[in-house]
């Protein structure tokens, strides 16, 4: 018999949309004083696409290259030529970032971000608001992706100690514009948008925008895996070009998926673990493998109405309110394959008869946020000075309700594993069904394991009050001072409530407290074009971030711990070249986390808080246009994360923090020839990734390799109305880790070599 040591299934190519838009000079008539007409050309600089010039949060005052703080904006025009969907697409585009895939019987789904080595999924936001729940997130009705790095307790509040991610929605103009784009790719790939926008008055005062989306997907080279839904964004403004301006928007996204488990990891370097029982080898796995059922499902249902009214006071002097209440329900049911499990009485010598033990899991969870905001922005001058000042008041109820899943696993649907002794303890452990799955040719018709609810709930509730004050002060056209502080009182309310027919008793929990963060940057400029700054910024984690508090003293969830605190210092220069198309910016930076751990005193009950994490590097980065018909995005990210004080009953302090590869980089250039025709590619590196915060030795996989991957494009504008664009992704089919679990038994695969067609309609 022969083994799997290749991906069984063939790639097909197919193509798609986009070409950059060609801006000419217009030559201009001037009348001269002696009443004649003579020619006059006038060079006009072409808008760099790829570039933006403002962050969209009205916190952030000045220019980005005035703002002492790295920031990268991904906007629109670079999603659509990387044929980008999801946001985990979209972050491709700034180093330091890394996805996650969590634990055995909590598997993260969708956005699990790690941001410069901390978990950054509780801090991702839409329109400066927090936008919470496991999902992922479509591009669809996105203008930009904004990723803040460093903390940023001052902006946004409780959060990651390293930054947050803010996507931008789309909001109507005063245009007629309107496209449509249709993709057919690799695996099975179907997907359509539709972007429509229309002035509703002569004046353009109203106006409407529609944007949809629908998708119906496999996933290149995995059995099985589906990504299927459809997204509906309609939106109103009115008072366009007015004193007072008025928005509302509605989104609302369906997801019907069929969620990836993953597959096991004995293909990958230093895998090791125990085969079955007189086994002299471990044949390879195909990684298309799907360990699970029909039934696995990944259900999401979003939706989100906003209302936001701008009002210009004064000259320089606005008041905006945003109003949001959103709500996510995700009933997830996947099925996760671990390759240290075997069957007994498997047949050693027959690896085709091996089975590998399966957890079906499941997730109900509901997350509902109402929130208000009011800030003011006044340009004004003060004691002589120029003054931009953004002070508001937030207020927001987030909840968040999850019911428990069991698989039902019983002698119709699984194996009896004997009762067996701990060695270290001489504990019993009582006889379990346990289900199993073919290694290496699973089969979905295999005896159903239903998962259903047991009657085990949790729900937690956030409310939080705030108020921050920034101030950028103008000393001189050469230098500038900016400052923020902030504000904010938090109660958090736990319950947990036990399965049926189980004598544990129900948990329920509170904390509150108040939180003080600031940030302070000084900024010189040499020249108008160009900033040299300093910066320090703090930020603050209380327990119950997540909607979970513990009883046990010392988690660094328990009420009885104090917030963990990040601080970091941050020394950089931006510039904008090339007639400011180009954007370059270079920063050194230090963030330390600390209180992340706790000893509670044996007699007192007192906890000593401890634990201290650290990360510092340097990033690069370049934004815009190096000629008309250039454009790029790239960065770079040597990065340092090493815990400095661990948990004083384990081997971490001095280990590398995991999911945080120490060089990052990005690149992703397009060139517009004059035929209409627009070639691009990328590169993107993630360097080798620990696996484990241990400095002890690992099971399975010790680390995740590293791994380069090259994508390209190739655009062209049949006319004025129509294009089409192919997107070909890895184009050396590098095998390569998207992301592992925390036990290091099973994996997802990047995608391999694989093409996206896509057609572009202007109407």
């Amino acid at each position: 018999m022969s083994y799997i040591i290749s991906r069984k299934h063939p790639r097909a190519g197919s193509a798609a949309a986009a070409t950059l838009v060609a801006i000419a000079a217009l030559p201009v008539a001037a009348q001269t004083t002696s009443g004649t007409l003579r020619e006059v050309q006038v060079q006009s600089t072409a808008e760099s696409e790829y570039k933006a010039e403002r962050a969209s949060s009205p916190k952030l005052t000045q220019p980005l290259v005035d703002t002492p703080q790295t920031i990268t904006v991904i906007k629109k025009e670079v999603l659509r030529d990387q044929a980008a969907t999801t946001l985990t697409d979209a972050l491709r585009n700034t180093p330091g970032i890394t996805m996650q895939m969590g634990e055995n019987g909590n598997t993260a789904t969708g956005d699990a971000v790690y941001l410069r080595g901390f978990d950054a999924q509780g801090s991702i936001f839409v329109d400066g608001i927090r936008d919470v729940g496991t999902i992922t997130r479509d591009m669809f009705n996105i203008e930009q992706v904004e990723v803040v790095k460093g903390p940023a307790g001052t902006d946004i509040g409780r959060g990651s100690p390293n930054g947050y991610i803010n996507l931008q929605s789309k909001l109507p103009f005063a245009e007629n514009d309107a496209n449509a784009t249709v993709s057919l790719g690799s695996g099975n790939h179907k997907r359509s948008t539709l972007d429509l926008n229309r002035k509703l008055n002569e004046a353009g005062t109203a106006a409407f925008r529609l944007n949809l989306m629908a998708q119906d997907s496999g996933v290149v080279d995995r059995d099985e895996v589906k990504n299927k839904g459809w997204g509906f964004a309609p939106s109103l403004a009115l008072g366009l070009g007015t004193p007072t301006r008025t928005y509302f928007s509605y989104l609302h996204m369906n997801r019907r998926n069929r969620p990836d488990g993953g597959f096991v990891t004995t293909r990958l370097p230093g895998w090791s673990a125990s085969a079955p029982r007189g086994a002299t080898s471990f044949p390879m796995v195909d990684e298309s493998n799907f360990y699970g059922w029909s039934s696995d499902h990944d259900d999401v249902d979003s939706d989100m109405f906003t209302a936001r009214i701008e009002h210009d006071l004064a000259p320089g002097v606005t008041v905006r309110n945003i109003t949001r209440w959103g709500r996510t329900k995700q009933d997830l049911v996947l099925t996760a394959p671990f390759s240290n499990g075997f069957a007994p009485g498997t047949n050693a010598a027959d690896p085709a008869s091996w089975m590998i033990r399966v957890l079906p899991q499941g997730k109900l969870q509901r997350n509902e946020i109402l929130a208000n905001q009011t800030n003011i922005t006044a340009d004004l001058q003060l004691g002589g000075l120029d003054h931009s000042f953004s002070g508001g008041v937030e207020l927001a109820r987030e909840k968040q309700n999850n019911g428990t899943l069991a698989a039902n696993i019983n002698a119709s649907n699984g194996v009896l594993i004997p009762a067996s002794t701990n060695p270290t303890t001489g504990v019993v452990t009582p006889a379990s069904y346990q289900a199993f799955a073919n290694l290496y040719t699973p089969n979905m018709g295999r005896p159903l394991v239903p998962v259903t609810p047991n009657g085990a709930s949790t729900s937690g509730e956030v409310t939080t009050t705030a108020a921050y004050l920034f101030d950028t002060i103008k000393l001189n056209p050469a230098w500038q001072v900016s400052a923020g502080v902030r504000w904010e009182h938090y109660r958090t309310e736990f319950l947990s409530l036990p399965a049926t027919g189980t004598s544990t008793a129900a948990t329920n929990l509170s904390d509150s407290d108040s939180l003080f963060t600031g940030k302070l940057g000084v900024v010189y400029k040499p020249a108008p074009n160009g900033s040299i700054y300093a910066a320090y910024a703090t930020s603050a984690r209380p327990p119950g971030s997540d909607f979970a508090l513990n009883s046990t003293a010392g988690n660094s969830n328990s009420p009885n711990m104090d917030p963990q605190k990040a601080r970091t210092a941050e020394l950089g220069t931006k510039w904008d070249v090339l007639d400011k198309r180009l954007a370059l910016t270079a920063a050194l930076f230090r963030t330390d986390n600390t209180n992340e751990v706790g000893t509670p005193d044996p007699v007192t009950g007192a906890v000593d808080q401890y634990g201290k994490t650290r990360v510092q590097g340097v990033e690069l980065s370049a934004i815009g246009q190096i000629t008309p018909a250039w454009q790029l995005i790239a960065g770079l990210a040597n990065t340092s994360a090493k815990v400095i004080e661990g948990s004083r009953a384990a081997t971490t302090t001095g280990a590398a923090v995991r999911y945080s590869p120490k060089l990052t980089a990005t690149l992703w250039s397009t060139y517009k020839l004059p035929i209409g025709l627009t070639v691009g590619g990328g590169v993107r590196y993630v360097d080798t990734q620990a696996r484990s915060t241990n400095t002890a030795a690992v099971a399975f996989v010790p680390e995740i390799p590293s791994y380069t991957v090259l994508d390209a494009m190739l655009g062209y504008e049949v006319n004025k109305n129509f294009s089409l664009q192919l997107n070909v992704f890895n184009l050396t089919d590098k095998f390569y880790i998207a992301r592992i679990n925390n036990a290091g038994n099973r994996a997802s695969v990047g995608t391999p070599r694989s093409a996206v067609m896509t057609a572009t309609l202007k109407f």
